[in-house]
Formats: structure tokens, sequence, C-alpha cells
């Protein structure tokens, strides 16, 4: 596969954008050398590059577009809302409506408040933590790796160039014993975790963790970027039954849209507004955070969700994949090197090498055969645009990539089928 104008628009992008992509999961470094499509555009589960190749896509919008690109419904309701005006000096009457929408559909939150992206309704939430407790450290799962592009989480990770130190302690996920030590060591002010990603909380664990954080007078922030819809509608917190503190949501309720939410307890939330006694905090004060059509099309992705099965399917799918990848796999010898991990709506793949250990050029070996297959994608997190047919033909296409990686396996070397240098990872000190 050769992509000519791929590449010379990757060299565009380098010579006017730091990265050469407005997100790092984005970058060219992340795919196989010269093979990093830049994207012309997609249709339900389906994306085109400019050099006209047509692809399989799974992650979409790093796991933004569950429903699929330009869906039907979202892109009417984002329609008529337009027509409208996006933006006035005053709120508009729908976001009333998105607000009552959002909270009947997650009942644990007593109040929301949107904005634009995940760190600032994370940030808020650990701005509010901080306030309500008087205490300034902040706990976080040391095994989620994202949470904010802001410096209380970026000191924290190899890409910590410029960020004074951070009061950040981190945990374990899965081992109470362990946070329990931390909150007896420190005065927390936020404990913040992902319900779940690769793997389900142990029995007991998330109640543990609300026990713990109750105990130690810290508020209890969940991430639900991810889980968000993918787990349930209602989130990862109705599944698991946990009422966390403030929960922060975002990708897919928007289906591609910039919006997200930061939502909670009255009590803590309302130290942003103005009916309260204590001192005021500046939660979230954005210009775009409530424009008018993202909004829409937050309401439009509730209701489709609700009204489609949404999370149903996307279950169903994961399952088809998992089941034929853990298959092919298994036949070709390989099942111990290339493993399918996490929720079956919110699929990754691990490349290891012959010792069993993460391995980065493996990984470019393996994303090198999918992309020349037909298949882009990071991970395996299906979209509900997904077919059985389009299923159907990523396990094939796996299959032959699992016959290339026995090869270089057998070998020892997958340097022979890289085709350059390997994909590295986003959180790195050093380019």
């Amino acid at each position: 596969m050769w992509l000519p104008r791929s590449i010379a628009l990757n060299e565009r992008l380098h010579a006017v954008v730091p990265g050469g992509a407005h997100t790092y999961a984005k970058g060219d470094d992340q795919y196989p050398e010269n093979l990093a499509p830049v994207i012309s555009h997609g249709r339900g589960a389906h994306v085109w590059d400019v050099d006209g190749n047509r692809y399989i896509e799974y992650g979409s919008g790093l796991r933004a577009v569950s429903l699929g690109h330009a869906h039907p419904r979202v892109l009417d309701a984002v329609r008529a809302e337009l027509t409208k005006g996006t933006n006035f000096v005053r709120p508009a009457a729908i976001e009333v409506e998105a607000a009552e929408r959002f909270l009947a559909t997650v009942p644990t939150a007593e109040m929301v408040k949107f904005t634009k992206n995940g760190s600032d309704a994370t940030t808020a939430a650990v701005r509010l933590a901080r306030a309500h407790t008087g205490r300034t450290t902040i706990a976080l799962c040391a095994d989620h790796p994202f949470f904010s592009t802001d410096d209380w989480f970026i000191a924290g990770t190899p890409m910590s160039a410029g960020i004074p130190t951070q009061d950040v302690v981190r945990f374990p996920y899965g081992d109470l014993d362990a946070l329990s030590t931390l909150l007896d060591q420190h005065d927390i002010a936020a404990i913040i975790l992902e319900a779940a990603t690769q793997t389900e909380p142990p029995a007991g664990y998330l109640h543990g963790v609300r026990d713990l954080a109750t105990r130690h007078g810290a508020v209890l922030v969940l991430d639900e970027m991810i889980t968000g819809f993918r787990w349930s509608e209602h989130g990862a917190q109705h599944v698991y039954d946990i009422t966390p503190d403030l929960s922060t949501f975002g990708k897919a309720l928007g289906n591609g849209f910039a919006v997200s939410a930061l939502a909670g307890k009255r009590e803590l939330m309302e130290r942003g507004g103005l009916r309260t006694d204590h001192d005021r905090v500046f939660l979230l004060s954005t210009t775009h955070g409530a424009e008018t059509h993202s909004l829409a099309a937050a309401m439009a992705v509730i209701d489709t969700y609700l009204e489609e099965a949404t999370t149903e399917r996307l279950h169903a799918l994961g399952d088809h994949l998992a089941t034929g990848v853990r298959e092919v796999t298994a036949d070709i010898g390989v099942a111990d090197h290339i493993q399918i991990r996490g929720r079956a709506s919110n699929l990754v793949f691990a490349t290891l090498d012959p010792n069993g250990k993460p391995s980065q050029p493996y990984r470019t070996l393996f994303l090198r055969q999918l992309l020349t297959g037909g298949i882009i994608g990071p991970s395996f997190v299906v979209s509900a645009a997904l077919t059985h047919d389009d299923i159907d033909r990523t396990i094939d296409v796996v299959a032959g990539a699992c016959t290339v990686y026995k090869k270089a396996l057998d070998a020892g070397d997958p340097t022979p089928w890289m085709g350059g240098r390997p994909v590295k990872p986003a959180f790195r000190r050093h380019v």
C-alpha cells in the first residue's frame, strides 16, 4: 500500500501543527512508517483516506463516534438547531432540556454542567473536591492511562516538561489495601478513577472505594469518559451499582460533536453556582460550553441509545469480534502473543514478543497487516454502525496478520515485516 497524498499532507501538518495532529493519540508516530492515512471522510463504520482507500474503522474518534460517522439522527438534530443560532449572550432554552435529559439518564447525579472536552470536566471535579475538603492532594488510579491535559495529571507523566510538581499520589486499580494505606498517609481531597477499563473490577472493589472515600472525607470522582454509554447509557456506575460524588462524561455523549459533562451531588456542584453560602468555586465558564448544536447532538445520542438498545448492540458486535479473533489466534498458534482484552464494547489488543512482553515492534507489524488489509484502528473498540459482515471481514484480515506474526515469532525478529521504524507510545519523554 502506498499513500502519496497522505504522506504529503502529513508533512504539511507537521509544518503547521506541533506533532502533526491535534491529539497525540492521532499522531503519525502511532502508525507504521508511511502508513498513517489522512482521512477524507467517513460514513457509518467506514472511512476513506485522501488516497481513495476505504477502511473498516475501530476506535472511531478515539471512542467518541460510537454510533458511527454522520449518523442521520444526530445530524438531523444538529441541522435543526443550527438554523436558530449556536451561541447567545444568555442561556438558550435547549440548555434546560439537555440538562434535564442528561440527569434523567444518569440518576445518581443531581446537577450537571456542560463543557467541550473531558479535561475541563475532570479538572473542574478536582477543583470542586479541593474547595469542598480544604485539602490539595489528589489520589488517581495509576493503571488508567489518561485523565486530563491539565497540570495536576500531566505532571506525573513522562511529558512533564514545563509543569511544576503537583500534589498527586497514585494507587493501583483493584487493590483496596493499597488505597486504604494511601488514605491513611495523606489528606486526600479526591479519589479519581475509571470504574473499569481493560478488566472488570474485583468483587466488592468499587463499593470498597466508595466506603473508603466516605470514611476519609474524600470526594469520589468516577471518570466515565470511556465507560459512559459504552457500559450502559446510565454509565458504568449503573452497571456496578456505585454512586460517586462527581462523575465526568464525554466522548460518546456527542457522537463526534464537542460536548462533555461534569455531574454530581448538589451540595458539591452548587459550590460553583450562585446559591451557596461558601466561597464560590470557579467551576466551568466556557464561551462554547453550551453551544446549542452540540447539546442537540447529545440529546439525539441519548435518545438513540435508549430507544435502539445501542449498548446491547455494541456488546454483541464486540462479542462476535472477540470470539473470532481468539479462534484464529489459537488456530495459528499466536494466542499467547496477540491477546484481546477488555469489555466487549471496549476491546483492545495486546501485542507481545516471544517472551510475552508488550512490544512496539510487534505492534507495528500487526498494525501494518491490518492497514494493508483495509482495517484501521489503534484498538478493536467497536461502533454501532459496524455490521456482522464487517466483523467477519476483520477476522479474516486478523487471520492473515496472525500468519505473518507467527513467522516473525519463529524468526525471533519482526523487523523484516515492520516496513520501517516502530510505532511509539504517546506518552514518552523524548521524540
